[in-house]
């Protein structure tokens, strides 16, 4: 009886599983996905999860159109918003292997300026977000890393 239980429940977790993939996978891939980006709180929340947890949803939509990234290091980097977003396309899925840590050093009405720690076993990622406000919604202008 124990095991006619099992056997049903494990049909029923194929086919609730199967069926979730069905329509997940019916979604038009050229529907854009909106993110709330409506605080700089979110904004940054969201950055973080696509700079360290592979999120790709709105990716598009978090960046302002003047966004760079600076990279500090003996041979200094600059990515243009399309560059990095390409990078970040790349690494979709990939989740990083560090500890993140966050700290608001300045805020207004119209911008943030946050401290984005990154701590992996061997070195520190630090990463200087300054977000703006841009009609309703909050986007990333700017990022500086540096590495310890």
């Amino acid at each position: 009886m124990k095991a006619l239980v099992k056997t049903f429940a494990t049909v029923a977790l194929i086919a609730v599983s199967t069926f979730a993939m069905a329509a997940e996978g019916s979604v038009s891939k050229s529907a854009k996905t909106n993110v709330n980006l409506s605080t700089a709180d979110f904004a940054l929340d969201h950055y973080i999860a696509v700079t360290t947890e592979g999120e790709s949803a709105g990716v598009e939509q978090l960046f302002a159109d003047d966004f760079n990234q600076k990279i500090q290091a003996s041979n200094a980097q600059s990515n243009s918003r399309s560059e990095f977003i390409k990078s970040l396309k790349r690494q979709k899925g990939e989740k990083l292997n560090c500890t993140v840590s966050t700290d608001i050093l300045e805020e207004s009405a119209d911008y943030m300026v946050a401290k984005v720690t990154l701590k992996f076993e061997d070195f520190t990622k630090t990463d200087l977000v300054t977000l703006v406000r841009e009609g309703n919604d909050w986007k990333v202008s700017k990022s500086i890393n540096s590495y310890k």
